[in-house]
């Protein structure tokens, strides 16, 4: 073999040898980076934009300590729409969780909570029936405790394969809502990319103190669906956190890795005013 033959054999095996998964696009700036800049929070160096993190990867950044409650409800039997069963048993298989929401007892900052955090790799975070129990028990449980909730959003909104029984939850849920703020209880919502439909509609705004990472996607109806509705085109900032932060929906933006900090503040804050 020549060494030219013998270079481009040698170039091949050493590519052969890489990993496939180097890099990383970022879905906000789409600008490709070296995967390890965007760090164990995963969020893009450019933009500051946040990647969607798991559940387990979100607990352990923002506590340290989390009791789970609730973890084996479940669907007594899933609804006939075709498929369902099986995409919901494969969504169970892949994220490790039963359904699109985490709720338990948790310190954030040295304070103590009742935490509830969605799974965007769960079927987006479609809110169905087994989430809206979680929750609904999740706002029981803390006015009981005389806790304050905390709630990260992610979620496509409603879950249309349950039909109107996942409707039904969005007034649940903000049922709870209400009784836990009715007891002087103070609820705090971070709205994570993306938050959209029932769950915009109910309650990810319905927090006393609204924060959203940079970025997020946060709206009812989807980008496609209202230009097709208006036959415009939208701007490009439309239902993106920062727009949504000016026309006066939430209270501010936090850059992920401030959230505990954030979080644990606004809860010290809470505890001071209700002593």
């Amino acid at each position: 073999m020549s060494n030219e033959s013998q270079w481009a054999a040698d170039a091949l095996s050493r590519e052969a040898a890489l990993p496939n998964d180097l890099w990383q696009a970022c879905p906000y700036c789409h600008k490709t980076q070296y995967k390890k800049r965007f760090g164990a929070l995963r969020v893009c160096p450019d933009c500051g934009y946040g990647l969607r993190l798991g559940v387990t990867a979100r607990i352990a950044q923002l506590t340290s300590r989390f009791d789970p409650w609730d973890q084996d409800l479940d669907l007594p039997s899933a609804p006939t729409f075709p498929g369902y069963a099986e995409k919901r048993a494969a969504a169970q298989a892949s994220s490790g969780q039963v359904d699109s929401v985490v709720t338990g007892r948790a310190h954030i900052g040295g304070q103590r909570c009742a935490l509830g955090v969605m799974a965007p790799d769960f079927m987006l975070g479609s809110l169905g029936q087994v989430a809206g129990t979680k929750l609904t028990r999740l706002f029981d449980r803390a006015r009981e405790a005389r806790l304050p909730v905390v709630v990260l959003t992610a979620s496509g909104g409603a879950r249309m394969q349950e039909g109107i029984r996942s409707l039904m939850q969005m007034a649940k849920v903000s049922s709870a809502v209400a009784a836990h703020s009715a007891a002087g209880l103070l609820y705090v919502t971070v709205l994570t990319d993306p938050t959209m439909g029932g769950v915009t509609a109910s309650f990810a705004m319905q927090g006393d103190v609204i924060l959203a990472e940079p970025h997020t996607m946060v709206g009812f109806a989807g980008r496609r669906v209202i230009e097709a509705t208006i036959n415009q085109q939208l701007p490009a900032e439309f239902q993106r956190a920062e727009t949504v932060l000016a026309q006066g929906f939430i209270d501010a933006i936090v850059p992920r890795a401030a959230l505990p900090q954030t979080i644990g503040h606004l809860l010290a804050l809470h505890q001071e005013v209700g002593a």
